[in-house]
């Protein structure tokens, strides 16, 4: 497999041959079609985030066919479309994972982060997080939606049946939250940074208010 790797912080990726990856027990490889770019992918490589694992492959808002499983895998199998997020495993037991709220995990793993990510050829994950995609519409557009369509879909949810949705600043999340926000008929109301033209007008035109 080829893989892009960062080996010291604030350096360019670097390509790389590795061996084939191989499952362990509950994990699947997955043959990598698209890895979108996340602003985390540049606080990783900048080192604004602590505790990184170097060397490390970035990435992960990915989107590909999983090429072999591992032991105890029985809800995945070979040739599956599956999308791999930022959160690549919980404890389970912690208190958080308890509650089922995985997402404050007190000992999590992070696609991209603290194991190998998406802009690689191949990539391990494990089973239990990741999720089966429909076969239509494509990789590229996909893959954003592993990331910051989560984090907008989460909010919007949190967000109830308001008919007036409010979105402070306009990046990755909001924008597509409020294509989905327009679509289901609400008002849809942009916050940005006093003078971000730029960023007005592209609320604008998707129909923000």
């Amino acid at each position: 497999m080829r893989a892009m790797v960062l080996q010291r912080i604030g350096e360019p990726l670097t390509l790389m041959e590795r061996p084939d990856p191989k499952p362990a027990e509950g994990e699947v490889c997955v043959q990598v079609s698209a890895c979108g770019v996340c602003r985390t992918d540049l606080h990783v490589v900048d080192g604004e985030l602590p505790n990184i694992r170097l060397p490390i492959v970035p990435g992960h808002e990915i989107v590909g066919r999983i090429s072999a499983v591992g032991p105890n895998v029985n809800s995945l199998t070979v040739g599956m479309r599956v999308g791999i997020p930022w959160l690549g495993r919980t404890c389970g037991s912690c208190r958080y994972c308890r509650e089922q709220r995985e997402n404050l995990c007190e000992r999590p793993q992070f696609t991209g982060y603290s194991r190998d990510g998406g802009y690689a050829t191949h990539v391990l994950a494990n089973a239990g997080f990741v999720f089966q995609l429909p076969d239509n519409g494509s990789d590229q557009a996909t893959a954003p939606l592993l990331c910051a369509g989560l984090i907008g879909w989460r909010s919007l949810r949190m967000a109830g049946d308001g008919r007036r949705i409010g979105l402070y600043g306009f990046g990755a999340a909001a924008h597509i939250i409020a294509q989905v926000a327009r679509w289901q008929g609400r008002e849809v109301f942009a916050f940005t940074r006093s003078g971000d033209v730029a960023g007005q007008d592209f609320a604008r035109k998707l129909g923000a208010i």
